[in-house]
């Protein structure tokens, strides 16, 4: 019988997504289970963004640009000017999602075996990225105790060789919450110009900021203008993870002409799923208020709520919609399988994410779990009630 591909045999399941089995059989007990484990917004979708695919007036549903539609494009650019970003239309390749936008990235930046500096925790699709490419993910540990501060300079640079090529951020990061500070990022830039890095910044959480704390992109560095690129999208932001529309963004044009060569590749972007996002593009502010003021305080209730549990520990999020929560088990993706294969309160449960998944140093988050706020208040009550029992329950 002929084998699968090493690379195929190395790449990690999601810790995310690795514990459906055991929710789905779950369900098919007729218990229900609350979703902590993944961030999949509850938030309704805006509305314009639904009917401008309802009115579309389409007679052949056609291939678009590679690089997405112009006039998606051009608003994609004036949505950056309104941050006071200096962002063209030509500096944008649209994207299948995000996650699309980052794999191209990668592919167009780095050669098998280069290797690509990631402060972890982190998304951990990024290891999956990394190893269908061939690169070699090197981690700089951010710890609980700092809340995830990125590390010094020194850090840094201990872990810079010949064979590093590029820095990848998450700002405001999945899964820890933690927006970095500007001077954070001016250090990032001091590194990536010294020993001349890309620098890759993840940025679709970009809206959902706490506590008055200002979100920096790393556009906004001119000086960096062709080291950086921006990986964006319409699915957090706009409660539309369904449409998978992301996009590319970066002044660096070799760069954005090597990434349009692996667009070219799968063609385009989905047309209808471009025309509810340039619709979204023109929401109004209003609905960031609101839903910035829904996810304040399922957090504030969240993070107070998990205190007060015997042996539970938390990060205070300050962007995002995810809280890094440490618990008095030894194994927590073995507490999180038995939550769901063994234990309900009237007939309820929780699911969540084990967190050493998102870390790349073997040992490190065993006990810790990502939590995603994303169920309405009195859901969110319930589910940490169902937690605090279920913890008890393991632990007796």
């Amino acid at each position: 019988m002929p084998s699968i591909s090493q690379k195929a045999r190395h790449m990690p399941s999601s810790p995310i997504r690795k514990l459906v089995p055991y929710a789905e059989a779950a369900k098919k007990k007729g218990v229900h289970v609350h979703h902590l484990n993944i961030g999949q917004p509850d938030i309704k979708t805006p509305k314009n963004a639904l009917i401008a695919v309802q009115q579309a007036s389409i007679d052949v549903l056609s291939y678009s640009r590679t690089e997405g539609s112009d006039a998606f494009r051009e608003k994609i650019a004036k949505y950056y000017q309104r941050l006071n970003l200096t962002v063209s239309a030509s500096d944008i390749v649209v994207t299948t999602g995000g996650s699309e936008a980052l794999s191209f990235a990668l592919g167009a930046l780095l050669d098998p075996d280069d290797e690509l500096i990631i402060p972890e925790p982190f998304y951990a699709n990024y290891s999956g990225f990394a190893e269908g490419h061939n690169v070699k993910i090197v981690p700089v540990t951010c710890t609980f105790e700092t809340q995830f501060a990125l590390p010094s300079v020194e850090e840094f640079e201990r872990r810079i060789t010949k064979r590093t090529k590029a820095i990848l951020i998450c700002n405001p990061s999945n899964p820890t919450g933690y927006v970095y500070r500007k001077d954070e990022l001016e250090q990032l830039a001091e590194i990536a110009l010294k020993h001349d890095l890309f620098l890759i910044s993840d940025e679709v959480y970009r809206e959902f900021v706490y506590d008055e704390t200002k979100h920096f992109s790393m556009l906004s560095f001119e000086a960096l203008n062709e080291h950086v690129v921006v990986i964006d999208s319409v699915s957090k932001r706009y409660s539309m993870c369904g449409a998978r529309i992301g996009f590319a963004v970066t002044k660096n044009s070799a760069l954005r002409g090597a990434i349009l060569k692996f667009a070219q590749a799968r063609l385009s972007p989905p047309t209808y799923a471009q025309i509810a996002s340039e619709a979204a593009l023109d929401t109004d502010e209003s609905y960031f208020a609101e839903v910035l003021k829904e996810y304040n305080a399922r957090r504030n209730f969240l993070v107070e709520a998990l205190r007060q549990i015997p042996g539970v520990e938390t990060a205070i999020p300050k962007g995002a919609f995810y809280c890094m929560v440490k618990l008095p088990v030894k194994s927590a993706e073995d507490f999180a399988q038995w939550l769901l294969e063994h234990f309900s309160l009237n007939n309820e449960t929780v699911m969540v994410a084990p967190a050493a998944g998102f870390y790349s140093t073997k040992g490190l988050g065993e006990d810790e779990v990502r939590i995603a706020y994303v169920l309405e208040i009195d859901a969110l009550k319930r589910a940490v009630h169902i937690l605090e029992k279920g913890l008890e329950a393991y632990l007796a």
